[in-house]
């Protein structure tokens, strides 16, 4: 009890005033969670605002398209989390009448709410005192209690969950949960936490035992995988261009982009050309070609880099369902290529 009624006191001292935080409506805390996944706070907020002010019920949400929830998605990255995100909200105000189950069981029932979600959910709005695990909360019970078990590994969720649960005064699982995210997110941070200045000074495993920096402990991820895309950015004789919508699973699934070759290593003018027509993926006279920056674009996902490389390639003739600058930009894209279409490409 000692360390939870600490944190939950640290708590109430220190907490952030979040939107999500003065509500237990569950379609609001379900998208923030949702939002909140791999995302900073300080990047999330003006989304769930937008979300928000957009789709301000599940029912809003669920009859949106998923074009429009992508687009209002773009620049947040794991873009499955919105199409997920989209076909709950389908289900929910179809099949549930757009009521929210009101435990944690019922609510893993529900495609696309794992356990973390389903445990925020029913904690957050319902005070079922069932703990909620995320990499804050791994963070500090690693850290407090001396845990060296990887937290990459399939048992950890397991074992840490249990740990929390057994510190969780039961009346009170909403405001513990809350508390043992913030303290993660604020005061025992990854790298270089003040830890002269944290209540838990005294009783903290690893800063008496000079393992702060050592816990958690994680196995090292997967290797990355480096791509290279040349992407292909056509201009008719109309001023028009063409894109295409990213079919399949896989990276950017349903979002749109140019037409593009990938090849083993970076390539240079003539090298392209030649590809462009091994490809014939143009099937209109080619007139002029040429690279729109000398140096590829560098963009990080988790398991990739990619090196992106964007080509002017006028062609005689008009292009098959060509689109004006303005329609383009109108699509959701990854935002690495919708930053080149309203920063670097010159309007049709």
């Amino acid at each position: 009890m000692e360390f939870s009624n600490t944190l939950i006191k640290w708590y109430l001292q220190n907490k952030r005033d979040l939107p999500w935080r003065t509500t237990q409506d569950p379609y609001r805390v379900w998208l923030s969670e949702i939002i909140l996944q791999q995302t900073r706070v300080a990047q999330g907020l003006p989304y769930y605002n937008a979300f928000i002010a957009a789709f301000p019920t599940v029912h809003d949400l669920a009859n949106a398209s998923e074009q429009s929830v992508l687009k209002l998605w773009q620049g947040l990255g794991y873009y499955s989390r919105a199409r997920n995100l989209h076909q709950a909200a389908q289900y929910i105000s179809s099949a549930l009448k757009g009521e929210f189950p009101k435990s944690y069981t019922e609510l893993l029932q529900i495609k696309g709410i794992g356990t973390y979600t389903a445990a925020a959910i029913a904690s957050f709005c319902y005070e079922e005192a069932v703990p909620v695990v995320d990499g804050n909360v791994f963070r500090v019970l690693a850290r407090y209690l001396g845990v060296s078990t990887d937290i990459a590994s399939a048992s950890a969720k397991k074992e840490f969950s249990a740990l929390a649960n057994e510190l969780m005064p039961q009346k009170k699982a909403a405001l513990f949960n809350q508390a043992l995210m913030e303290f993660g997110a604020l005061q025992c941070v990854p790298k270089s936490p003040n830890c002269t200045d944290c209540v838990f000074q005294s009783s903290c495993f690893a800063l008496a035992n000079k393992q702060v920096s050592v816990l958690p402990f994680k196995s090292k991820k997967t290797k990355v995988r480096r791509r290279y895309l040349n992407y292909m950015v056509l201009e008719d004789e109309a001023h028009k261009s063409v894109i295409q919508q990213r079919i399949g699973p896989g990276i950017w699934q349903n979002l749109y982009e140019f037409p593009f070759i990938e090849t083993e290593e970076e390539i240079h003018l003539d090298e392209f050309i030649a590809k462009i027509i091994d490809s014939e993926l143009i099937n209109l006279p080619i007139q002029q070609v040429y690279l729109r920056s000398p140096l590829p674009i560098k963009h990080q996902l988790s398991h990739q880099q990619l090196c992106i490389k964007f080509w002017s390639i006028k062609v005689a003739g008009l292009l098959e369902n060509g689109l004006e600058y303005e329609a383009i930009k109108a699509h959701p894209f990854p935002i690495v290529l919708y930053n080149f279409i309203v920063n670097d490409w010159r309007e049709l």
